[in-house]
């Protein structure tokens, strides 16, 4: 049985194609259409059948929609939500994928109308590719989606996390300050070290292009998948999660100071003791299942069932 009679997907591009195939694999909505600002994104949407219905404005595809998901870089939650805040009916639910909480909050609760419920959420699953050739319903098995219920009615958020579970995904709730730092440990600044990292290569002229791909060891081709993310959601994340990421940035320079220090004064007990704590780290993230991406099972992008 459908949670969601018609759901509106604003931005089509992995995170939302992949949203597309699970709710039909699981039968979670009715209709689904979308909208997408490029007219090439339209037409591939088209193409490899995305969505029931596409449309060339963010309003015409959020009218009438029970669902309406903002899956658009954060930068431009605002716009968009000032598009279609005229045309949604009442009782519908607003929801977002966005990887920073509170900014969007402030860019797009205050322009809904009354009636309409927002209930953000992060779905903490992806790739390094983009667009959309890109969704596979099996992107959020077993990986975490974070709901912040803020002031929501309980069963708009009730309904949000069921449609969550019934994509594969397990679902935690917290308020949207805690959710932007604990993503600033976990996700938003590894990918600034990692494009530091990818860039301190690229600036090291002692390395040439072809020494830095052949030789590229586990590390560092960890590093350019994460720098290969897309330049334009990260950059918005970075501008609208600026408090908590230089919080954290802060405390990786001076922990990277004190590692400096050993390194130089020959502290091997130093240098033991920390790597033996951060491996512990790792152990656990593999014992709780999170230690991969989820995979394709070798299915066209586009493709799913």
């Amino acid at each position: 049985m459908a949670l969601y009679e018609r759901v509106a997907l604003i931005g089509l591009g992995l995170i939302a194609g992949s949203m597309s195939y699970a709710m039909r694999r699981a039968g979670l909505a009715g209709e689904i259409v979308g909208y997408a600002r490029s007219a090439e994104t339209r037409a591939i949407a088209k193409e490899v059948g995305l969505v029931d219905q596409v449309y060339e404005s963010a309003a015409e595809a959020a009218e009438g929609a029970d669902l309406v998901v903002l899956a658009v870089p954060v930068g431009a939650m605002e716009d968009v939500t000032l598009e279609i805040a005229p045309v949604l009916k009442p009782g519908a639910t607003v929801t977002d994928v966005g990887s920073v909480k509170a900014s969007v909050i402030a860019a797009v609760a205050p322009h809904l109308p009354p009636g309409v419920h927002f209930v953000p959420a992060h779905p903490l699953a992806g790739t390094e590719h983009s667009g959309p050739r890109s969704g596979f319903a099996e992107l959020f098995d077993q990986r975490w989606c974070i709901v912040v219920p803020g002031d929501a009615e309980t069963a708009a958020v009730d309904r949000l996390i069921e449609l969550w579970k019934g994509m594969g995904a397990y679902v935690d709730t917290m308020d949207a300050d805690h959710h932007d730092l604990v993503l600033a440990v976990t996700s938003h600044t590894p990918h600034l070290i990692a494009y530091t990292m990818v860039g301190v290569a690229d600036d090291l002229r002692r390395v040439t292009d072809s020494e830095v791909i052949k030789y590229s060891a586990a590390g560092f081709r960890d590093f350019t998948r994460i720098a290969a993310s897309d330049p334009t959601m990260w950059r918005d994340v970075f501008l609208n999660n600026k408090e908590a990421t230089l919080e954290i940035l802060g405390r990786f320079t001076e922990e990277l100071f004190a590692l400096q220090r050993a390194i130089r004064q020959g502290d091997g007990d130093h240098l033991h003791a920390y790597f033996t704590r951060t491996r512990a780290i790792r152990r656990g993230i593999i014992e709780a299942g999170q230690d991969t991406a989820a995979p394709n099972f070798g299915r066209t992008p586009g493709k799913s069932g």
